[in-house]
């Protein structure tokens, strides 16, 4: 085996059908990675633990890990949760490098498995309607990080405009607003014959689930507006090359973060007090407690969680720690640290 592995990190669910996305897109991974260890672990919830994914690889005789977060952009989860638990394992395991990759971020190519999953839908619609009658609406996790949620803007911004939409705007399904229900109850004010509603998502779970049910429920109190929903992202062969570039991207310089925006690292409105906070775990008190299918019964709640969304804030490559928030040095400190 090659004694450098790669290590795939998620967020991890009570929802089984997210955490069995999940694990479908690490064996696609497997497969392009023919003779390289992969592992995987999880920052809640679903087993195994992330440190018990790097004991495993660490089993294997790896002695290089090369990590990414499968998560969308950058937010809590990237810059605080996963460096804290990479960092960590890293300093308990001096004889072993770890370095830590970049969210998936704004991509070309899940601009365009994005357009895929929207004409799917389109394809299923069951009244006339043109692109300039449609309305889209992208509906992201929703962080307490501006600059994720903005991503998400972005996005919706690019699908808008490249597909020819009469109008597009942006929901989040927790903690920002608006809210899928409470954007999509003003949406249909706005005359369009047909409003298509695309999660952008990279696996199923609670979450999607509930923007599907918000979307049914507004489509019965609106029955003359078509409503289409598309799937979304998933294992798509562009979800996995993209992952499979993050991958390149470890060790060679180019793995550049959103520092410029980053509230961490400098005073973005609103948020002027996060600035230089401490850089720890989040997710002790639920790390490998299990699924539902673990304890028979289902919650409908998601904590408020950023699901699905990522950043590696990281700028250098590290030398035996996974980096963090480090920006531009040569090693990132084994424990919570400030973003200095």
């Amino acid at each position: 085996m090659n004694d450098s592995a790669i290590m795939i990190c998620g967020h991890g669910s009570r929802d089984l059908d997210a955490v069995r996305e999940f694990d479908t897109l690490v064996s696609e991974l497997r497969k392009q990675l023919p003779g390289r260890a992969v592992g995987s672990g999880f920052l809640e919830f679903a087993r195994p633990m992330i440190r018990e994914g790097l004991d495993s690889l660490k089993a294997q005789g790896a002695t290089h890990i090369k990590a990414v977060p499968a998560m969308l952009f950058a937010a809590g989860h990237v810059k605080n949760d996963l460096p804290w638990e990479l960092n960590t394992w890293a300093a308990e395991n001096p004889g072993i490098k770890v370095e830590f990759g970049r969210d998936l971020a704004i991509d070309l190519k899940l601009i365009e498995a994005a357009k895929q999953r929207i004409e799917e839908a389109e394809a299923k619609a069951t009244r006339p309607a043109t692109r300039a009658e449609t309305l889209l609406v992208v509906v992201g996790r929703g962080t307490n990080d501006p600059d994720a949620n903005s991503n998400v803007a972005k996005v919706a911004r690019m699908l808008w405009e490249g597909m020819g939409f009469g109008w597009a705007t942006v929901a989040y399904s927790g903690v920002a607003h608006p809210r899928t229900n409470e954007c999509l109850a003003r949406a249909v004010r706005l005359g369009f014959r047909r409003i298509v509603v695309f999660p952008y998502f990279l696996f199923n779970g609670i979450l999607i689930k509930r923007i599907y049910e918000q979307t049914a429920e507004v489509a019965r109190l609106n029955g003359d507006v078509e409503f289409l929903t598309a799937d979304y992202l998933s294992t798509h062969p562009n979800v996995v090359a993209a992952f499979l570039e993050r991958l390149g991207e470890i060790g060679s310089g180019q793995n550049a973060m959103n520092c410029m925006v980053c509230k961490y690292r400098t005073q973005i409105i609103g948020y002027e007090a996060d600035v230089g906070a401490l850089q720890a775990g989040h997710h002790l008190h639920v790390r490998g407690i299990g699924t539902d299918g673990d304890h028979g019964h289902s919650h409908g709640h998601d904590h408020g969680h950023a699901h699905g969304h990522a950043h590696g804030h990281d700028h250098g490559h590290a030398h035996g720690h996974a980096h963090g928030h480090d920006h531009g040095h040569d090693h990132a400190h084994p424990h919570p640290h400030k973003h200095d």
